[in-house]
Order: structure tokens, then C-alpha cells, then sequence
């Protein structure tokens, strides 16, 4: 008990946090699931392009509400309302994929796999798929799912679009994440979508005076103008990283550095000098391609299930019976 306390003071993660997570976790139970996982991830990236950016935001958003538990792949029942059908959630996407991959899985290797593991590496698989399936980052296994998924926890605990920079730190702070990898994971905005709804009072009411933000380019804004006309609008959808949007690549910095940022929790980062020197310093591809590779293995570890606890789902929508 002293060393494991000792290695998560050395870690500097706030909490104990990776369990028995550790590489190829299924090489004994289950060799073929992460091929499996991989090129049926290819296969759906292949036919849909804007699936990197849904299965990384379903990754985020499940460990940011009780860990990276798989939780956020649990439907609502008649008595509970699930993580999935809160406000945060109701524009997210990939569930089907997911569950396709799962069936896959449980084809060749019955109850073993985690619906959590499944999300984790599928989240990884669809970017690496435009570097020719390079991993662009680890993904250690050994995840457990989760029994529980509440609308509540997540309205709680997932950062708001119009998060300040205080409020996003601690956010990732609870969460054993630093400044640091608040930066580094908000660059995953440079593929993906945002909708109008989500940032338009920066546009038209940022402070209840019909007023637009004054952190917005002016340039920018008029082109947000021209796409979301109205505050009332919750359809139509913006890349959040402009002409940018399926390409993963460092192009969030630069566009940030100019007050492009899409919402105001993007443009919060720029708020302070420590923030904002680390947005300039990712900038550089390679640089960002490093950080971000640390960052996400951090976040995948955040208050796992392991050993006994949770469950491996035998569908990952609903806990087994």
C-alpha cells in the first residue's frame, strides 16, 4: 500500500489513478481484440471521415464523469436517466460504432473485452487511421465497466463550452489533469464541429447587451455571422478548427493565437500569460503530436475500474443482468 500511495505522489496525478492498467492486457484472453478493434475502427473511419472527432469527444466524455469506465455508453432506463441524455451529451455520436465493434469483439472472444477498453482504443485507432494506422498515442488496457450512468454526474463534472480559465483548471484539476494538459487536450478541437447554439451569444449577447466578445476576431466573427444567424439556432454546425475540420494536426494553435478559437472556453486559454505561452509552444506539429500523445494516455487513466471491480458489459449499452 505505501509504494502504490508513493507512485501516485511521484505521478503528481491528484488521485490514484491507472489501477492494473498495462500493455496487451488481453494477450492471454483474448490475442486478436485489438486488431479486431482497429480495422473495424478503419473500416467505419473509412465510410464516415468525421469519426475521429465523435469517438474522441465520447472518450473525454466518458472519463470525465466516473472515470474512463464506459458509463457514457449506457442507455437510460425507465427508472434512471444516463450520463447520454444530458445536456452535454445530446449532440454526441459514435454510439453505433461502438456497439458494432463490440459485437465484433464478443464474436470471437465472449465476455472478456470491456466496452471501455473498446472506446479507449477505437478513440486512438480512428485519428491514427490518417497516419497511415500509426498509434499516435499508448493505450494501456484492462479497463472494467461501470454499473452506474447518471444525467446528473454529468451535467456536474463535463467543462461547459463558456468555461473561463479558473473554471476549466479546476475542472481538469479534479480530475488529476494539469494547466498543462488542459492546453494540450483542447488542441483535439482542431477536428470536428461545434454547434451554433454552443457559441453564437459570443456573436450576438456576450453580456446581455446585444454585444459581441470582444476576444473574437473580427474577421472570424463575421464568418460565425454568416453561418449562425441567430441565438436561437441549434442545427446548423461550424468546424472548430476552420477548412480543418476532418485533418488532425497542430492548426487549433495558430488559429487560437489569432482569436479564432471557436468558444469562449478555447479563447479562456489565452487569458493567462502560463496558458497562453504553452498554446504557442504547440504550435509546432511535432511538439503537439508528443504533448497530446501524453496527455490522452493521462486522461485514459483517470479513476479506472480494475481487477474486480464494474463488470465487463456483455452489451455495451446495458449493464448484464
Amino acid at each position: 500500500m505505501k509504494i502504490r500511495i508513493l507512485l501516485c505522489v511521484v505521478l503528481f496525478l491528484g488521485v490514484c489513478q491507472g489501477g492494473s492498467l498495462r500493455k496487451n492486457f488481453y494477450r492471454d484472453s483474448c490475442p486478436q481484440a485489438e486488431d479486431i478493434i482497429k480495422s473495424q475502427t478503419q473500416q467505419h473511419v473509412s465510410a464516415n471521415p468525421n469519426l475521429p472527432a465523435k469517438l474522441i469527444r465520447l472518450h473525454f466524455h466518458d472519463c470525465f464523469v466516473r472515470g474512463c469506465d464506459g458509463s457514457v455508453l449506457l442507455s437510460s432506463t425507465a427508472n434512471n436517466t444516463a450520463e447520454r441524455d444530458a445536456i452535454p451529451n445530446l449532440s454526441l455520436a459514435g454510439f453505433d460504432v461502438i456497439d458494432a465493434i463490440k459485437s465484433a469483439v464478443e464474436a470471437k472472444c465472449p465476455k472478456t473485452v470491456s466496452c471501455a477498453d473498446i472506446l479507449a482504443l477505437a478513440a486512438r485507432d480512428a485519428v491514427s487511421v490518417q497516419f497511415n494506422n500509426k498509434q499516435m498515442w499508448e493505450v494501456l488496457t484492462g479497463r472494467r465497466d461501470g454499473k452506474v450512468s447518471t444525467s446528473n454526474e454529468a451535467l456536474a463534472n463535463i467543462p461547459a463550452p463558456f468555461f473561463n480559465l479558473t473554471q476549466l483548471r479546476q475542472s481538469f484539476a479534479s480530475k488529476g489533469l494539469t494547466l498543462h494538459d488542459l492546453v494540450v487536450l483542447s488542441g483535439a478541437h482542431t477536428i470536428g464541429v461545434g454547434h451554433c447554439n454552443l457559441f453564437s451569444n459570443r456573436l450576438y449577447n456576450f453580456t446581455g447587451k446585444g454585444d459581441q466578445d470582444p476576444s473574437l476576431n473580427d474577421t472570424y466573427a463575421a464568418f460565425l455571422k454568416s453561418k449562425c444567424q441567430s441565438l436561437s439556432d441549434k442545427t446548423t454546425t461550424v468546424e472548430m478548427d476552420p477548412e480543418s475540420s476532418t485533418n488532425f494536426d497542430s492548426a487549433y494553435y495558430p488559429n487560437l493565437l489569432q482569436k479564432k478559437g471557436l468558444f469562449q472556453s478555447d479563447a479562456a486559454l489565452l487569458t493567462q500569460d502560463q496558458s497562453a505561452d504553452i498554446a504557442g509552444e504547440l504550435v509546432d506539429k511535432d511538439k503537439f503530436f508528443t504533448e497530446f500523445a501524453q496527455s490522452m494516455k493521462r486522461m485514459g487513466n483517470i479513476e479506472v475500474l480494475t481487477d474486480s471491480a464494474g463488470e465487463i458489459r456483455n452489451k455495451c449499452s446495458v449493464v448484464n443482468s
